[in-house]
């Protein structure tokens, strides 16, 4: 069985410098992106349904059947509609991380005080404006906290992106494991998934920073 030193494993990570932060930053790219763009839908969707306690429970299990579709079986969906490389991969991205999402966004828009808004209400704000200057910043710890989730997800979901020649270190991992064998393979198919280990750590620290500096003291404490 091959072995692996830890000289073997930095004078790969040396020659291959270059390739690997060139992957690191499309993959934590394509994370993000994603992410943003299944905030903005998830968030609309809570929006539209916390209200509803039946529109929340359809809302949820819509977006939790999704998560019950393998990975691969969903691209492979996706790939004859969408092609193969960054279409399919995002979208399947974005579907995976609408569940957290949708899911905190209810629980923060129904967690607000009634008071508060009625408040809000008896100084002249309308609905829109008691949405937006209230409800939404109040809801937004939680929101965020479904961000997070979501991306810690999607980091090791695009890693299977490879399969439809997406972007990121997944193409490394797999290039390393049909290569078994060759004296490449292991350090190819260990450095792309420690890799994703350490960028999924590094954005949950940004993440945490995030919600310091964009959470209204009062709510944070």
């Amino acid at each position: 069985m091959e072995s692996l030193g830890a000289n073997d494993l930095w004078e790969f990570v040396v020659a291959r410098r270059q390739q690997l932060l060139t992957d690191s930053w499309l993959h934590v790219s394509a994370v993000v992106q994603s992410v943003i763009l299944a905030t903005i839908v998830a968030v609309g969707i809570g929006i539209l349904v916390y209200r509803s306690p039946i529109g929340s429970s359809v809302a949820t299990a819509l977006a939790s059947t999704i998560l019950t579709v393998p990975s691969f079986a969903l691209l492979g969906l996706l790939i004859p509609i969408l092609g193969l490389g960054v279409p399919p991969t995002i979208t399947a991205l974005v579907l995976y991380a609408l569940l957290p999402i949708i899911r905190n966004t209810i629980i923060g828009l129904s967690s607000v005080d009634p008071a508060i808004t009625d408040a809000a209400r008896g100084i002249g704000l309308n609905r829109m404006r008691v949405l937006s200057r209230v409800e939404l910043p109040l809801a937004w710890p939680s929101i965020l906290t479904g961000m997070r989730v979501s991306t810690q997800m999607l980091m090791g979901i695009l890693a299977i992106a490879a399969y439809a020649k997406g972007p990121g270190l997944g193409n490394m991992i797999f290039s390393g494991l049909s290569r078994v064998g060759s004296p490449t393979a292991l350090p190819q198919a260990l450095t792309g998934t420690v890799l994703i280990v350490i960028l999924a750590l590094v954005l949950d620290g940004i993440y945490v920073l995030i919600g310091r500096f964009t959470t209204p003291r009062g709510i944070r404490d």
